[in-house]
């Protein structure tokens, strides 16, 4: 296993060498595009975008005029009801 990988790791580096010489714009390019796509993957902020987004509702609620006999609806948009969000707010 061992001869494999450093037969890989010879492999790409003569490629990557070979590529720079001939082209070094477009490896750069390419080398620049690869560490995009692979970044958001690697960030910490991942994890807090996903938390925010789980937390924040895709469909907003229409509001309802309140006859006094609605118990689920709150009786203004500020009250608290739901799941605690202290750790957005703490970010």
């Amino acid at each position: 296993l061992s001869t494999e990988i450093k037969l890989f790791v010879s492999l790409v580096g003569r490629f990557l060498k070979n590529a720079w010489n001939k082209e070094p714009v477009i490896t750069v390019s390419c080398g620049i595009g690869l560490l995009a796509c692979l970044l958001p993957a690697l960030s910490p902020l991942t994890k807090y975008t996903g938390m925010m987004n789980r937390a924040i509702p895709y469909n907003y609620p229409v509001p309802v005029r309140d006859d006094g006999n609605m118990p689920d609806v709150p009786a203004h948009p500020s009250d608290p009801q739901g799941k605690n969000l202290d750790w957005l707010k703490n970010l």
